[in-house]
């Protein structure tokens, strides 16, 4: 069946202005980290992606490394332009990062010129594509100078490889000095992409700053801190969740007995808001209007619908603002 997609799909998403530049994200994205990949069912990871699109998210996110194993989500993505959404390429942000492992010898991670190039084309063809719309440097290498890592990305927009730059796991004074070599390159940051939640908010201790000083946006990840930020462990460690065993990232041990009490708490007050935890917690990234998107994973497309549903109610009182900090305190 030829997919269509909604009349309605601009109906209901808030689209925000990243930083001073004439791009919009929508506030919502879909990242690919996980359930995209060769090890997961591809009708699956298409019929997210689509009802995504249906919702108004124009926004995919995707690196190199993303799947398992890495470069299957890309190639889902190519598999699903191809089939389904290539009439509405221009409708669509499609962003790809390099900086991890991704082949062998010493020219298949960090942030060389070589590496950086190399592995665009790989995505490029994974993908199907000509262009990006955001290339990243997925993380600051420590031994290649920023000059070389920026001069790569400078290049690869004026290659017509991509359309605008970002960063990601920089830290405020990695970023400052990028931003600063990009600015004299003619290749300004467009945007950072750093973890950001209630439970992780380093950002705010000078990045944001920084963004708005050279005028990039920003776009959160993990803004449900692997799911801790949702109902899923209210009443224990399911068997299949990231803390019972799916993730590197997320323990059993990191669900202290004080975290669990923050988010029982955390739980009480979204539900006197008439929202979920997580739609919450999206909306509390989204506050103030210094985050320009949050990033979701999904693994199903009810997980989808729950998070877009955030956007319906993203004003908080300044009583809540401060229950919040009273319990994170």
């Amino acid at each position: 069946m030829v997919y269509q997609a909604s009349s309605t799909r601009y109906a209901e998403m808030k689209y925000n202005r990243t930083g001073k530049s004439g791009l919009k994200l929508p506030a919502i994205s879909l990242g690919m980290w996980h359930n995209f990949g060769g090890l997961d069912y591809h009708e699956n990871g298409r019929v997210m992606l689509l009802r995504s699109f249906d919702l108004g998210i124009t926004h995919f996110d995707l690196a190199n490394n993303y799947g398992p194993p890495p470069g299957s989500a890309e190639e889902l993505m190519g598999r699903v332009l191809k089939s389904d959404l290539e009439a509405y390429r221009d409708e669509i942000i499609i962003s790809t990062k390099a900086g991890y492992h991704m082949w062998e010898g010493p020219y298949g991670e960090w942030g060389s010129k070589k590496y950086l190039v190399s592995s665009l084309d790989q995505s490029l063809k994974r993908m199907g594509l000509d262009y990006v719309d955001i290339f990243y440097s997925h993380r600051p290498d420590p031994n290649t100078p920023f000059e070389e890592t920026m001069a790569a990305l400078d290049l690869i927009v004026r290659q017509g490889k991509a359309l605008y730059v970002g960063l990601s796991n920089y830290s405020a004074e990695q970023t400052k000095e990028a931003a600063s070599i990009l600015k004299e390159l003619g290749t300004p940051l467009l945007i950072h992409q750093p973890s950001y939640s209630m439970m992780n908010r380093w950002i705010e201790e000078g990045l944001q700053d920084v963004l708005d000083d050279f005028g990039a946006g920003s776009i959160a990840f993990c803004p449900l801190a692997q799911g801790l930020l949702t109902n899923k462990y209210l009443n224990g460690i399911p068997a299949d969740s990231r803390a019972g065993g799916k993730s590197q990232f997320l323990k059993e041990k990191d669900i202290t007995e004080e975290k669990l009490n923050q988010i029982i708490q955390l739980n009480e007050l979204a539900n006197a808001r008439g929202q979920s935890l997580a739609q919450m917690s999206l909306a509390w990234v989204l506050r103030g209007e210094r985050v320009t998107s949050a990033l979701i994973g999904a693994s199903r497309v009810s997980q989808i619908e729950e998070n877009v549903a955030a956007l319906k109610n993203l004003e908080f009182t300044q009583d809540e603002l401060a229950t919040i900090e009273k319990i994170l305190k």
